[in-house]
């Protein structure tokens, strides 16, 4: 019998993106929990992770490559005998408005490409691989990351938002195919987080020029958090708490939905 709550001691886990941000706080949890964490990233440099409970491997991995990301699968299986979890966090957001009459930060082709590759390829050819796998053993999650810009699109990052709106449909459609084989498939949309590496200075330099603001206005109303009943931003620990939990078996009648992670925000 699992020794806590969770039972996710010798779970083979794996975190897309988890070198930083919200996925390094995922793949923390999972560690802290006993299972096996496999951290994919196209940073050729590994994290640092405190590994008291379970193991850890990091694989440099191209999500956007079928041959890198089958070869990633394959290890992890070959490491750790099977794939019970795959959170597919990697994810870019490159802001841009679709005309720039000033034309500094227009959308483009190469834009558009790189956002969706990552954000929608990358996820489909993670989620295929760790499928083929789950299917074999019978069972398995698919977590798969969008945001809460995806079903109200978001000023300056329409190709972002747009890749995560479609990512919610993968998320319903692939639990309606994968559901009778034994996997579930859920999502989980953040809203305001505390500070992560998508707030690069080049990052909000062009969201605060897409909305026609100063950095020290965007980064200002990261603060303001009037629209959210909870009275603050998020804490990447409560993602991280929210995957560990739609990853063990105390959710397993939760299927095919994005949860909300935002503190009960509305625009009403």
């Amino acid at each position: 019998m699992s020794s806590s709550w969770l039972g996710l001691e010798g779970r083979s886990v794996v975190v897309t993106g988890g070198a930083s941000g919200i996925g390094y706080a995922i793949a923390k949890e999972f560690l802290a929990d006993g299972a096996n964490v496999t951290v994919c990233d196209i940073n050729p440099t590994p994290p640092q992770f405190d590994a008291k409970e379970g193991q850890f491997q990091y694989i440099v991995t191209d999500v956007t490559c079928k041959a890198s990301v089958d070869a990633m699968i394959a290890q992890v299986v070959n490491t750790y005998g099977a794939v019970d979890v795959i959170v597919n966090n990697a994810g870019i957001n490159l802001p841009g408005l679709l005309v720039d009459e000033g034309n500094q930060y227009e959308l483009d082709e190469t834009i558009w490409d790189k956002v969706m590759n990552v954000n929608l390829k990358g996820v489909f050819l993670c989620a295929q691989a760790a499928a083929r796998q789950m299917i074999r053993q019978g069972k398995g999650v698919i977590i798969n990351m969008s945001s809460e810009g995806a079903p109200e699109g978001s000023e300056g990052q329409s190709v972002y938002s747009a890749s995560k709106n479609a990512l919610n449909s993968l998320t319903r459609s692939w639990a309606k195919e994968l559901g009778r084989k034994g996997i579930r498939v859920v999502g989980m949309a953040p809203g305001i987080m505390e500070a992560t590496a998508l707030r690069s200075p080049a990052y909000e330099k062009a969201l605060a020029y897409t909305r026609g603001i100063t950095v020290d206005q965007l980064r200002e109303g990261y603060t303001k958090t009037s629209s959210i009943p909870l009275g603050r931003d998020g804490k990447l620990s409560e993602v991280a708490n929210t995957a560990a939990f739609l990853a063990s078996d105390r959710s397993s009648y939760i299927h095919g939905v994005t949860i909300a992670i935002g503190g009960g925000k509305t625009r009403g």
